[in-house]
């Protein structure tokens, strides 16, 4: 309700009363009971005022930033972070859950003026023009765990999960109706893989043939910058030629180790919230295993170990590189478990520290409870490596733009900022 009255009143001055309510579809007098509170305005208010009133607005000024782009399945907007690193304005948002739309809302509050719930309820022809396309569309159906899951339940997956994985088909009539100059797509290693490699090449086919971009592929770990395995496929496209090449790239051959995101607990940084307490900022006991469960993780992991299974608790140290952090992490927290001492038990990375692991800034605002919070880092992107991506992406969107403002139909070579 408040997001709704939020919205209208942020279109005062832009739109009569009448004008509003001819917008929607309703009377003047039913928008004035909206405004005031005196009515429920219906679930899909919100998305229909951002979809077909706000994105109308009038188009960025070339000057006023390097370039646009417009961030789809944007989680807590962790590619976002790493292509405004480099001169990007977004100028349209979608995310359908509404807990990272708090989180996502809470550090990027401008994202209120064309931000989407259900992408798939979206007119490719309402969304403003852009030059990169950012879109980490779902990846449950091509994940390893989802796969399992689903086959488990006896449901499909890939192209075939009537829910999640065709909206992969949402990002390809966008990028078909506004031809980008570019686009980042991201998703899970096991994309490649899956369904015996043929979701990958339906994918690239689409892509490629149907819609004429020249695609460049690498998975990348994330541990290059942040002590965590994770391993994303990344899917760059460009409409016309480029340079772009993946050696370009700068990782670091030896990435940070655990310590470097911990919570110290020495003092030397603030307490935050119930993650840390005290002068000394040590943390909160709440994120300690409780014996009952450390009980049952040590005896799963001896059962599969006795079976010659490979699955368990991952116990980590200062030292260590970790497992990769899923959403599933708050229920047990058992792939990254952090040592206090071998005679203690030992406990769950706080959700700051998570954030940290993510490589998101301590500027970064948690909003939600922890559960929601380990849900969406487990599900985000390593930030630094978007940013890295977006260093080598950039200067060819860049020029391209240039190339067209000038009429230039040739390539010149181009370089990646130093």
């Amino acid at each position: 309700m408040e997001d709704v009255r939020h919205l209208l009143a942020s279109l005062r001055g832009r739109y009569t009363q009448k004008e509003l309510a001819s917008l929607l579809g309703v009377d003047a007098r039913t928008v004035r009971r909206w405004q005031l509170g005196e009515t429920e305005p219906p679930p899909y208010l919100a998305d229909a005022i951002r979809q077909r009133l706000l994105p109308l607005e009038p188009p960025t000024k070339r000057g006023e930033a390097e370039f646009t782009f417009i961030d789809l399945f944007a989680g807590i907007g962790g590619i976002r972070l790493g292509f405004e690193a480099y001169g990007g304005r977004c100028v349209f948002t979608s995310e359908w859950n509404p807990y990272a739309q708090k989180t996502y809302q809470a550090n990027f509050p401008d994202a209120m003026h064309a931000f989407a719930g259900d992408i798939t309820q979206v007119d490719e022809n309402d969304i403003p023009d852009h030059d990169v396309l950012l879109a980490g569309f779902p990846c449950q159906p091509f994940s390893i765990a989802g796969v399992s899951k689903k086959n488990s339940l006896g449901r499909k997956h890939g192209f075939a999960d009537e829910t999640q994985g065709t909206l992969f088909f949402d990002v390809a009539r966008i990028i078909k109706a506004k031809q980008p100059k570019a686009f980042l797509l991201e998703n899970v290693k096991n994309l490649v893989s899956h369904d015996k490699g043929n979701t990958f090449r339906v994918i690239k086919k689409v892509l490629e043939k149907d819609l004429g971009y020249t695609l460049h592929c690498k998975v990348i770990d994330g541990q290059h910058f942040v002590p965590q395995h994770r391993e994303r496929i990344l899917i760059v496209g460009f409409r016309d030629p480029t340079d772009f090449a993946w050696e370009d790239l700068q990782l670091p051959k030896d990435g940070p180790r655990l310590r470097s995101i911990l919570h110290p607990q020495d003092g030397s940084e603030l307490p935050e919230s119930h993650f840390t307490i005290g002068a000394k900022a040590k943390i909160d006991p709440r994120y300690t295993l409780t014996p009952n469960l450390w009980t049952y993780l040590q005896n799963y992991a001896a059962k599969h170990r006795a079976a010659g299974n490979g699955f368990g608790f991952g116990r980590v140290d200062g030292d260590s590189v970790t497992r990769t952090l899923s959403a599933r992490y708050y229920k047990d927290g058992s792939e990254i478990l952090v040592s206090q001492g071998p005679r203690k038990r030992p406990r769950r990375l706080t959700p700051r520290e998570c954030a940290r692991l993510m490589g998101l800034p301590d500027s970064f605002k948690i909003p939600v409870s922890d559960t929601q919070a380990y849900k969406q880092f487990g599900n985000s992107v390593v930030m630094p490596v978007m940013r890295e991506v977006a260093r080598i992406m950039v200067p060819r969107v860049v020029e391209l733009i240039r190339q067209e403002e000038e009429g230039i139909h040739q390539q010149p070579l181009l370089t990646a900022y130093a």
